[in-house]
């Protein structure tokens, strides 16, 4: 029959096997556990310009920064009406309803102008007619056809969508595009966005940074987001 001697150091045994199963089993869900969180973290947190930049490395944060305007990408209600700007000397009426304005051979960064249209309650406006014209990559108008002049209807969700090039700089002008946005039986609104963080908009006296785009990147290309509030 065992004795109390030969029982004690097989029962310290016991425990200390025990807690070490116990103390492996713990520290590896732990592990798992914080591995996923992290992970799940990141792509809930993490805005995809950010991703997109790190994964690069060459971009820099004022290129992805978003616009600090809160009619760039967002509406909260009441909403102020989008700023009114100048037409410019440069509008031409007759612009081809078109949601892809690059053609083939064109030069200079592509850009995803999307979007919202909304009235001051943040409610969408549906069939909206948004029209932009803008310069090309070097600055010019096309003043005697439609390049990179055209326009398109918002969904039901007063969601819209063109495919175009980042405009050019001109003497006294930043980069901006022009657009007229039109809800259905309403007053036409006219006015322009800019690029946040471009060197030119300091000198620029029509820039205003409240219709800054909010920029994301897309590999080699951009996203430009602007939600267009309309007054009644």
């Amino acid at each position: 029959m065992p004795t109390s001697r030969t029982r004690l150091p097989a029962l310290a045994l016991g425990i200390a096997l025990l807690a070490a199963a116990c103390g492996s089993s713990t520290i590896s869900g732990g592990a798992q556990g914080a591995a996923t969180q992290g992970s799940t973290a990141g792509a809930s947190s993490v805005p995809t310009a950010t991703v997109a930049a790190s994964a690069s490395g060459a971009q820099s944060s004022a290129a992805v920064s978003v616009s600090t305007s809160p009619s760039s990408s967002a509406c909260t209600s009441p909403a102020t009406a989008t700023l009114a700007e100048t037409e410019g000397p440069y509008y031409k009426s007759g612009a081809p309803e078109s949601a892809d304005l690059v053609t083939a051979g064109m030069t200079g960064t592509q850009l995803t102008l999307t979007g919202s249209v909304v009235d001051t309650s943040c409610a969408p406006l549906a069939n909206a007619r948004v029209e932009i014209w803008q310069a090309d990559a070097a600055g010019q108008y096309d003043n005697a056809g439609y390049t990179l002049r055209g326009w398109v209807t918002t969904d039901a969700a007063g969601k819209f969508t063109i495919h175009t090039v980042v405009p050019g700089e001109y003497p006294g002008r930043t980069e901006h595009i022009h657009v007229k946005v039109t809800p259905a039986g309403g007053s036409t609104l006219t006015t322009q966005v800019y690029f946040p963080g471009t060197a030119a908009n300091d000198s620029d006296g029509i820039y205003d940074p409240s219709l800054d785009l909010a920029i994301t990147h897309d590999g080699d290309a951009l996203i430009g987001t602007y939600t267009f509030v309309i007054g009644a």
